[in-house]
This record gives structure tokens, sequence and C-alpha cells, in this order.
């Protein structure tokens, strides 16, 4: 735990290093323009300073203009006289305008029975109308009230310089040295002491003198107008300088026995103490921020800090807010940099401690800068690692969950129309609240929109509850109540996918329990086809171990034994196939083939067992071939199956009809025959395994020819399709010519 502590301890004071160099770093960045310079007269602010004094000497010395003087000198231009005529519009105009200020005011006087306002108000109209036209009438007009205007902005002028100003000017006298003559005349302006025969060099020199500034025809002059030019506005200058301006040379300086308490020295004092704070913060930052560099560089003090259960804790916030708190470490770092030099210089001691705050919470924001940089930089060098934590991020669950809902875009649009209307509303109450006459407009649109919106929702809503409890009723196993379908909103989508589901459901129960009946039916089925021959076989396989009989009963027997076992062969052969063609798991060589020819080979196949029957065939088909893509070998197994199947189970005595032709694009062979036995009505249960039309089956076969035939035709995209009328029985096939 010491180590620990120790440990964090000597990181913090590092943080604490680094912090000051960089505040030292921001110092020397943003004060350099005030402190970058030799010494404090080449400051800006000392340049300022001489030359507003200079401006100042300029207006109430070097500058003899008297208010008089420029009253005379006042002059008025054509394009003076046009500016002020057209100023407020064209003449039409003026006069409308002052028509309607009056307007209001005569028609109440006329109202009010006020006679003499009301000829007051006239008269003070016409009056004004009156001026308007003499102004686009009489340029002299125009001229004097130009004359009069501007003879009181210089009154204006006159009175407002005297009143600061000249106080300033009187204070910097007692700083500043100066001596300055005129460039045309013998006329001189100084605060020196001076008898006739003294050289003002004496005076003004450098041993007495902080700061001189010379003014000579290569370097410039003072003018007489300068001062005009620095406190006047522009509109009163030029009739302030109309008179001649006046030239002067000579030198301005800082005295060294100016008052100690005057404002130049007390800044120039001020200067040298921050000039020295500034290079000594700037320099000393300097070296510490390599010093803390050197140390973090050598010490290895961040992996301590990166395992500790507070950066595990920061390692499982999202990447985006991870980032953000970057970003908030950064502004306040910059803050608190700012926040140390907004107090520079530190002239007062709550200056002094507020640097000193801002420089410890600064060091907090630095040192959580520096670890989260760390963590991230190193989440950006693992390669695939930043795709994986980028999806763990809020932005991006926010974009999911918006793409989401506009995955039906009809919905998403209603749910940023309903967001926008409470938004509104919202917005309205609030308004509302402050300013009450808004509820004239407020509770009519409240009505009229945002009440049905209200209904529209907890309809949506109870909707909704219908449907998730409908599932519930789904899920307990009760599928009889249907949910209602209104309209073609997703929500009705939603209830009559419910609605097919839960018939699917029940569809699904009902083909279980028929499968489970099918099921023992087929073992039962399968057990009888298949112990009957094997029974024989067995019984007979007993008897031919009797070494007493005879070589005709032993001949016998043999020949019963090969016939159940074909039998038995051909069951199991059957069976396989069957579970073939039901699983798709069969290959078809397709070809173009004439399908009444084939029909005739199956029946050829069965010419003596046709002969030796007591049945008419009567065989149907166009003299021109009926051809379709098929596989000839397994169609053949059709036909033969199917026509098996007539022989055995068709009543004594009776005609079957085959026929073969072609309707449009498709090829239809019918089968038809009387049945020897009685056949339910379920056509569907003779398409199952081992389901024969000899119920008692004492017939031979396995039951499974038709499953067959179906599966075959079905595998060449075709339907086999069984009709009982009675005792008629129908087989219809269907194939796709092409």
């Amino acid at each position: 735990m010491g180590t620990k502590w120790k440990n964090s301890l000597t990181f913090f004071l590092i943080m604490m290093l680094l912090t000051y160099g960089i505040s030292g770093l921001f110092s020397g960045a943003a004060n350099g323009d005030r402190y970058l310079f030799k010494n404090y007269f080449q400051s800006n602010e000392f340049q300022e300073r001489i030359n507003y004094f200079t401006n100042l000497l300029s207006l109430y010395e070097l500058n003899g203009t008297t208010k008089e003087e420029a009253k005379e000198n006042i002059t008025v231009s054509a394009e003076e006289i046009e500016e002020h005529r057209y100023r407020y519009g064209s003449l039409s105009d003026q006069i409308m305008n002052i028509e309607s200020q009056y307007e209001e005011e005569i028609f109440a006087a006329k109202e009010n029975g006020n006679s003499e306002v009301e000829k007051v108000l006239t008269e003070e109209k016409n009056k004004k109308i009156a001026d308007i036209t003499m102004n686009f009438k009489d340029d002299e007009h125009v001229r004097k009230k130009l004359i009069a205007e501007k003879e009181k902005n210089i009154d204006q002028f006159f009175e407002e310089i005297y009143k600061y100003p000249k106080s300033e000017y009187e204070a910097n006298k007692n700083q500043f040295v100066y001596y300055l003559k005129s460039t045309g005349s013998e006329e001189v302006h100084t605060n020196l002491q001076l008898s006739e025969n003294d050289d003002p060099k004496e005076f003004i020199n450098q041993k007495d003198m902080y700061y001189i500034e010379n003014y000579s025809g290569s370097r410039g002059y003072i003018n007489s107008t300068d001062g005009f030019h620095y406190f006047g506005s522009s509109d009163i200058t030029e009739d302030l300088i109309r008179g001649e301006e006046t030239r002067f040379t000579g030198q301005i300086a800082l005295s060294k026995n100016a008052p100690a308490d005057s404002e130049t020295m007390i800044e120039f004092r001020d200067f040298q103490k921050s000039q020295a704070l500034y290079y000594g913060h700037s320099l000393s930052g300097l070296a510490a921020l390599f010093i803390s560099v050197f140390l973090l560089r050598r010490r290895p003090l961040f992996e301590p800090i990166l395992k500790s259960k507070w950066a595990q804790v920061y390692l499982r916030l999202p990447l985006d807010v991870r980032i953000l708190f970057t970003g908030i470490a950064f502004v306040g770092s910059m803050i608190c940099m700012f926040g140390v030099i907004d107090y520079y210089p530190f002239r007062y001691g709550y200056e002094w401690l507020y640097a000193f705050i801002f420089l410890m919470i600064g060091t907090l924001f630095i040192a959580a800068l520096i670890v989260q940089a760390v963590l991230l930089i190193r989440l950006f060098k693992t390669e695939g690692h930043f795709k994986a934590e980028w999806k763990t991020t809020v932005l991006y669950r926010i974009a999911n969950a918006v793409s989401d809902a506009f995955l039906i875009q009809k919905v998403g649009i209603q749910l940023l129309i309903l967001l926008g209307i409470v938004f509104c509303f919202g917005v309205g109450a609030a308004v509302v609240i402050v300013e009450p006459a808004f509820l004239l407009i407020y509770f009519p649109a409240f009505l009229l929109i945002g009440l049905p919106v209200v209904l529209f929702m907890f309809k949506r809503i109870g909707y909704f509850n219908k449907i998730v409890a409908n599932s519930n009723d789904i899920m307990l196993g009760n599928l009889e109540t249907d949910l209602p379908v209104n309209g073609k909103t997703a929500l009705a989508t939603l209830a009559s996918n419910m609605n097919a589901l839960k018939h699917g459901v029940k569809t699904s129960q009902q083909k279980q329990v028929k499968s489970e009946r099918l099921k023992t039916e087929l073992i039962t089925n399968v057990s009888h086809d298949l112990r009957t021959p094997l029974t024989s076989i067995i019984s007979y396989t007993e008897l031919l171990k009797n070494p007493n009989l005879s070589e005709e009963e032993r001949a016998s027997y043999v020949e019963i034994v090969d016939r159940k076992s074909q039998r038995l062969k051909i069951l199991i052969d059957d069976l396989f196939e069957a579970s073939k063609m039901a699983s798709g798991n069969i290959d078809l060589v397709k070809q173009n083939a004439d399908i009444a020819q084939l029909l005739q080979q199956a029946l050829a196949e069965y010419n003596e067992a046709i002969s030796k029957s007591s049945l008419q065939f009567r065989v149907t088909h166009s003299d021109e071939p009926v051809y379709a893509v098929v596989d000839g070998q397994k169609m053949w197994r059709v036909f033969e199956n199917l026509i098996g199947n007539i022989l055995k189970y068709s009543l004594e005595n009776t005609r079957v009809y085959l026929s073969v032709k072609k309707i449009g694009e498709q090829v239809i062979i019918s089968f038809k025959n009387v049945t020897k036995y009685e056949l339910s009505e379920n056509t569907d249960e003779l398409f199952e395994r081992f389901k024969r039309g000899d119920s008692s089956r004492h017939t031979e076969g396995s039951g499974l020819g038709l499953t067959i035939a179906k599966s075959i035709v079905e595998l060449h995209g075709g339907q086999l399709e069984i009709d009982v009328d009675g005792d008629l029985f129908k087989v219809t096939i269907i194939l796709d010519a092409n």
C-alpha cells in the first residue's frame, strides 16, 4: 500500500511539473506581444502613451484654432445641400410622413371638440411642410440650416474636449519634456525653462532622459491638426482644420525626474516586474516541461495506473463516452491554462491564489487527459479492436435505434411527426406560462391537433397491448381468439401475422397429431408387410430342413421361398426409393421425351397382365407427339406404378381410360378406373406410405406406389392429383411441356 501511494504521489508531482511547464509555454505564446521587447519604451503600451500625449499637445498647444475661428471657417458644399435635402426621402415622401405624424392627433382633437389644440397642431404641421418645401426651393435656406448644425457640433466638440482630455494633458506635461519648433517660422513650443542662449540638447539627452523621440523631416513631423484628427469626429474635423496646417520638428522625451507617482512611471515599474516574471515563467516552464517528460519516460509510472481498478472501470465505458471524457479533460486543461494567463502579471495577492488554484485543477485535468490518451492510443494500435469497441458506442446504438425505427419508413415518419407535435406543444405550454395571451392560440390548437394526437397514441398503445396479450395466449396454448385487423398500419400487419402464426401453430399441431397417427400406422403396416413374407420364408425354411422331403416338395418349397424373398426385396427397395424421393436426394436426367410413346411402352410392359385381366383399356392421345422435358426412366416408373395399381384394385369387367393431351404449355395425363374396394373421400391418405386401397391387405404390393409416383412428379415440378367420385378413381398428372 505504501509503494502504491508513493507512486501515485510521484505521478501527481510530475503532472504538476508538466502542468507548470505547459502554463509557461502558454504564457510565452500569449504574452509575447506585450513583453518581448528590449525595454518598456519599445512596448506597445508606451508607444500608445506617447502618441496620446503628442495628440494632446497638438490639440491644446500647437493648434491655436479657437471656437470662433472654427465657426468662421465653416463652408457648405452643393453636395452637402443635396444630401440634407434628400436625407429623409423626396419632397412628396417627407410631406406624407409629416401628414401621417399629425393625422391621428388632429383627428383626436376634432373628436374631442378641442378646436384650439386642433388649430395649434395644424399650424405646426403646415409650418413643417412649408419648411420642407423651402428646402427643395431655396439653397440658401438649406445652407443656413447646415451652418447652424455645424456650429452646434463645434460648440459640442470644444465643450467636451476641454472637460476630460484637458486634465489628461496637464498631467502628462509633468511627465514628458518637449521642445518643438515650427518648420515655417520661429514658433517654438516647450516646457523647458530655457534662456535665449540655452541649447535644448543640453537638457534633452540620454543621461537625463529615459527615452527620447525625435521628430524631423526623415522621421516624420508633428502637425498642428493631429489633435483634431485624433479627437474630432469626421463631420466637424474638416471645419476645424480648414485653416493653415503647421508642421513641427523637435524632441519629446520622458524625464528621469518625472514624478514617481505618475501614470507613466508606475506603468514603467510594473512593466519591468512583469517582463521579468514573463521571462522567468516562460524559461522555467520550458525547463519543467523537459524535466517532466524525461521523468515520465524514465519511470514506469503509467503501468500501475493503467492496471488500476479505476482504469478497468473506465475501459468498460463505451468508446465514444471515453472520447468525450478525453475531450472534456482537454477543454478543462485549456481553460485552466488560459485561467492562469488571465491573472498575469499577478500584481495582487488574490491573483497568485487564483492562478495557483487553476494550476492545481489543471494538473488534475492534464493527468486525466494523458492517462486517457494513452489508453485510447493503445486501443487504436490493437488491430481489429477499434471496430469491436465502436459497435458498443452510444452513437452506434443511437444510429441503430434510429435505423430500426425506420425499418418501416411509415412508422419512422409517424414517430418523427408525433415527437415534433409533442415538442411543439411542450414549448407552447412554456410560452403560455410566460405570456398567458398565447392561450388564445394554444388552447384551440390543442383541441384541434393535440387532443386527437393524444387519442391516436392511446388507441395505438391499446392495440399494441392487445397484440402483446394475444401473444401471451399463444404461448399458453390458447389459440381460439383472433386479433382484429384494422387498417394497413404496422400494428395491423403485426396483428395479421400473429393470426397467421396462430393458424400455423394450429396446423402444426394437427399435422403433429396426424404424424403420430401415421407413424403408428406405418410401424403397424411395415411390420405386417415385412412379417408376412418373412414368416413364410422362415416356415418353409424349417420344412426344407426335413431330410425326408421328396424332390418335388423340396422344389415347390424353394420356389415359394424364392417368391417370398423377391417380394420382400421389392418391398425394401420401394421403401428405400420412397425415402430418397421424399428427401429429394435423387438426380434427374431430363431430356425431351414423347409422353404418349412413354405411356405406350409402360402399357406394353404390362401387356400380358392386361390380357389375362377382365379389364378393357381405352387409350386416347393425339396423332402428333406430345413432348415434355422429363427423366424418361423415372417417368416410366410413375406410369408403371399407376398401371400396376389399376390392375390390382380395379373392379373386374370394367373399362380403364388413359389419355394424354397438351393444353397450352402443359401436358396432362389422366388415368380413370372403377375401384374394387371402397375408398375414403380423404384422398390425401392414399399418398401415405404403406396405404393401400385394399384395407384388408390381401393383395400383393408395398403400398408405396402412389407415394413414389407423386414424389417423382413433384421433382419434375409437376403435380399429381387424385379425385374419388364414389367408385370412380381418377389420377391426373400435370407436367410443364418446357
